[in-house]
């Protein structure tokens, strides 16, 4: 029987985590797709990625379908999308199903605390 431990090894190495220095530069390039993974409860409570689309971890397949009805128009297969949470493992976990959906260009940033230490750009 596989544990949560194993399903977050399977996702992280799907879709490793990359430095945050990184996600900062492909930011500011602005040609990226950021996907905040957590809660509206917990967004409010902190803010999330300037621009960042939201959809939570739970809904991800739904809005990634280009045939349900309700798909997000943002996720489009060919785009670069860098998924953040609180602390990566929801990040992690919604990249292998991006991937396994046909999503080839899933990078997990980690949590937001890790994008606030480094003065990534904030909205509420």
């Amino acid at each position: 029987m596989k544990t949560a431990k194993d399903y977050l090894d399977e996702a992280n190495a799907q879709v490793p985590r990359i430095p945050v220095d990184e996600a900062l530069k492909k930011h500011a390039e602005g040609n990226a797709l950021f996907v905040d993974v957590r809660d509206s409860g917990a967004i409010a409570k902190t803010g999330t990625i300037a621009g960042a689309a939201r959809v939570p971890r739970g809904f991800i397949e739904f809005a990634a379908d280009d045939s349900s009805q309700y798909h997000n128009p943002v996720l489009k297969k060919d785009a670069e999308i860098y998924l953040v949470c609180g602390a990566g493992g929801q990040a992690a976990l919604a990249g292998r199903t991006l991937r396994e959906m046909g999503f080839e260009k899933v990078h997990n940033i980690g949590g937001i605390g890790d994008w606030t230490a480094a003065g990534g750009p904030m909205e509420d």
